[in-house]
């Protein structure tokens, strides 16, 4: 029996749409939708969420909204870092619910963490007793999770993620001459500095990466033009392509085979986030898969609703550290 769910989830970077049955124990997607919006654009300067990043998410809501319309039975709608950090957020969350009929729920860097882990659980398959671990670099903030079964031990919630770095470090963005070293290993530090809870981890023997940022440059490190479910993804290629694509303008990104163009100024943020966080967790290798945070919060209320777990309401501040 079909059991249809869809979800719109605002990312700092991203907003975007899933429409999956949920009954089978491997989940089928049925739409899979993304439109660059950056609602978080301008938001560490002045604490607000603009006008025009305000006005393109919710073009991209309507848009999805009629997308879905008369394809599920039940229908969700969450946001992330940006709307956790943003004065005007509970404003921004009314125009959302009149839109789309239901609440925007804000998640906790923990619920991030959670259902981002809940969601790559499903591309994992059989851990045979080993520990995994979940890495979503998103654009505003990076969060972490491990376990064994499909709901994680610990999480970690950092506030950094790519748009944010790129903002610290705006040379990262390709204005037009290669990038210096120099400016490299200041990205670096700065992922290191924000990145060292992850330090405090118990180890892992498999690790998953979700996010545009981890699915972008596996295809790109592939030649794909669009991402794979799941693919592998090591730290040599994560230094292979940023290598590349520091060396080109904005324009030439934005050509890459796999290049998202709205994404072509912050991957290289995103990609020294991701292999910073594989260097403190100490793993080389990793499967970059599009199972993520929506497919997650989608499982994590089917399961609610069949009685075997509630769903965290843990608030919309962000959480630091790990929880035991």
């Amino acid at each position: 029996m079909s059991k249809k769910y869809a979800i719109v989830a605002i990312g700092t970077n991203s907003t975007r749409l899933l429409v999956a049955d949920v009954e089978p124990d491997v989940p089928r997607v049925d739409v899979a939708r993304s439109i660059g919006t950056r609602i978080g654009e301008g938001l560490g300067e002045s604490g607000r969420l603009g006008d025009e990043p305000i006005r393109r998410t919710l073009d991209a809501i309507a848009q999805f909204h009629r997308t879905a319309r008369g394809h599920y039975v039940r229908l969700f709608a969450v946001a992330t870092s940006a709307l956790r950090r943003a004065e005007n957020g509970e404003e921004f969350a009314r125009e959302v619910q009149a839109a789309l009929g239901v609440p925007l729920r804000v998640l906790s860097g923990d619920e991030e963490a959670a259902a981002a882990y809940r969601g790559a659980f499903t591309a994992l398959g059989s851990l045979r007793g080993q520990r995994a671990g979940v890495l979503d670099v998103g654009g505003g903030s990076t969060e972490y999770a491990a376990g064994d079964s499909p709901s994680p031990e610990n999480v970690v919630s950092c506030e950094l993620g790519a748009v944010r770095l790129t903002e610290a470090v705006p040379e990262l963005a390709g204005g037009g001459s290669p990038v210096a070293e120099a400016i490299v290993e200041q990205a670096r530090a700065a992922a290191r500095k924000a990145l060292a809870p992850l330090g405090t981890c118990a180890p892992v023997e498999r690790l998953a990466l979700v996010g545009g940022s981890a699915t972008t440059t596996a295809a790109i490190a592939r030649g794909r033009a669009i991402p794979a479910a799941s693919q592998t993804l090591t730290r040599a290629d994560l230094q292979r392509t940023l290598e590349r694509l520091l060396g080109m303008n904005l324009e030439e990104r934005k050509a890459v085979a796999g290049m998202k163009a709205q994404r072509a100024d912050i991957l290289p943020a995103g990609i020294v986030l991701i292999d910073t966080a594989m260097e403190i967790l100490g793993k080389d290798e990793a499967i970059a898969t599009t199972a993520d945070l929506l497919l997650g919060v989608l499982l994590q209320e089917r399961d609610a609703v069949a009685g075997q777990r509630p769903v965290s309401r843990a608030g919309s501040k962000t959480q630091r550290g790990m929880r035991p």
